[in-house]
């Protein structure tokens, strides 16, 4: 083989970057990665480009663009001996061999823990478009970052970066530190706790979704520390920005709030029915909704209503009414829904249920059409396919398959025209995480510390499993010719050749 041809080869099995959590439009965890290895050792150094040690509590999905690795973190490890103390991290390694770029910190909430959880750091994944990067922080405000960090100057508007990485309340030094380098730069940000009301419930997780000039934002609204009130009854659950500027555009109009059982974790999707573009949502409230995408700005000073378009309810014999009045019943309770809505071919998959920390121990994956007119509410349903008592996963469907976790350790492949399972599996840990599916794999990983690799399809064949040692929380993430896995302490680069 000439090395022109072998150059070609190699290109056509990478499938290229992984800019934001889940395939761009549906938001299916489905890669089309190739060459990616079925086994590895990080003690053996086997099929390791390299593993990077990043911080005590790492939740968020790595996403992989323009050369750099995004990831989450917290600041128990600090990488600048001038800035400590307990801090969202959001880091930019080399897609190389893992070293810092750049770093922004984002000290935690002060007024209650329940707002921002200690120690548990920055946990949305970011999305990149070009040299622009979007995210939530830690304190729940929606951030337009430049790619390249500081190193190439503070671009501004946002010009305060020194004052905002510094800690707040009575413990707050009397004078920022400058950023340098190493720091990351703000463009614009937009606080959703100051501008719309929210009221966040243990840490942010969101993955914004870009659509055109907009942004579309689950914000991240819930309960207080009592778990027993919606103090901001009034906030919105989707939120719309500009994406060049940061001003808000749009809100729901569907009074979720007062019907949060516990938060508002589950990020939007985007789709095509019968040729139009449907913003797809999973609310607090346990219900789903379709919005037509906004089609221009209001005028200034105006938030325009988004327009529902299409509903489902997901527990249709779910209490109503009084919501918070089941708080820790293990046998009848509202629902919530953690995972993000996928639709695929014309059907939207999730996976959700009764909430394992304060509610009924009950969950399922379901499957509803997504048509118009006519197939709204119950009517959408089209199977049901019981989970066990709890799930945090967004399903991954491909080939026919719907791959999808619990938090009874178990692992289910599901027949999509049917809703019966293929196949299931028991992983011996619980499962944060979602599965990926790649290159004929299934990967996923365990709270244990585990990584199990699966073969794709109907006859089940376990591939790999190894012992990483750290709980895994994150969804593995495949972007040119490699696959990343975080754990709660380190970040691993899994690919059989090193990166260009």
């Amino acid at each position: 083989m000439s090395v022109g041809a072998g150059l070609a080869a190699t290109i056509s099995l990478l499938a290229g970057d992984q800019s934001q959590w889940g395939q761009a439009w549906n938001r299916n965890l489905v890669s089309a990665e190739r060459g990616l290895p079925g086994s590895f050792d990080p003690k053996a150094g086997k099929n390791v480009r390299w593993t990077a040690k990043i911080g005590t509590h790492s939740y968020a999905t790595p996403i992989i663009a323009g050369g750099r690795v995004y990831l989450g973190t917290n600041n128990e490890e600090p990488r600048d001996p001038k800035r400590t103390g307990d801090s969202g991290v959001l880091l930019c390694l080399d897609e190389k061999d893992g070293h810092l770029l750049w770093q922004l910190l984002v000290p935690k909430r002060e007024e209650d823990p329940y707002l921002d959880w200690p120690k548990t750091g920055w946990s949305s994944p970011v999305t990149v478009e070009g040299n622009r990067v979007y995210t939530v922080s830690n304190r729940g405000e929606v951030m337009c970052l430049d790619a390249r960090g500081m190193a190439d100057g503070n671009a501004g508007p946002y010009l305060d970066e020194g004052r905002h990485m510094m800690p707040r309340g009575t413990n707050a030094p009397p004078q920022a530190i400058p950023p340098g380098n190493l720091d990351g730069d703000i463009v614009w940000l937009f606080d959703m706790p100051k501008e719309v009301g929210i009221w966040t419930h243990d840490g942010a997780h969101t993955s914004v979704l870009v659509h055109g000039d907009h942004l579309y934002v689950n914000t991240g609204t819930g309960v207080d520390n009592t778990h027993k009130v919606i103090r901001t009854p009034d906030a919105p659950s989707l939120i719309v920005l500009d994406k060049r500027t940061g001003r808000l555009l749009a809100r729901d109009d569907e009074h979720i709030a007062p019907d949060i059982f516990h938060c508002t974790w589950s990020s939007p999707s985007l789709a095509k029915v019968d040729g139009q573009d449907r913003i797809f949502f999973a609310g607090g409230n346990g219900m789903l909704y379709g919005f037509e995408p906004l089609k221009s700005a209001p005028p200034a000073g105006e938030v325009a209503k988004l327009k529902k378009v299409w509903h489902a309810d997901f527990d249709p014999a779910r209490p109503r009414g009084d919501v918070h009045s089941y708080l820790s019943n293990r046998r009848e309770s509202p629902s919530n829904i953690y995972g993000m809505p996928v639709v695929h071919e014309g059907r939207l998959y999730v996976a959700g249920g009764g909430d394992w920390f304060w509610g009924k121990n009950e969950a399922w994956l379901k499957c509803f059409g997504t048509g118009p007119t006519g197939e709204q509410g119950t009517n959408s349903l089209v199977w049901t396919y019981p989970l066990g008592r709890h799930t945090m996963s967004t399903p991954a469907v491909h080939d026919g398959l719907a791959y999808v976790a619990d938090s009874m350790r178990l692992f289910h492949c599901v027949d999509i025209k049917t809703g019966q399972a293929v196949w299931t599996h028991e992983l011996g840990g619980e499962v944060w995480a979602s599965p990926l599916v790649a290159d004929g794999k299934v990967f996923i990983g365990t709270r244990r510390g585990d990584f199990w690799t699966f073969a794709e399809g109907r006859e089940k064949r376990v591939l790999d499993r190894v012992e990483l040692g750290s709980p895994i929380s994150a969804t593995a993430t495949a972007a040119n010719g490699a696959y990343y896995i975080s754990t709660m302490t380190h970040l691993h680069a899994v690919g059989t050749t090193p990166a260009e």
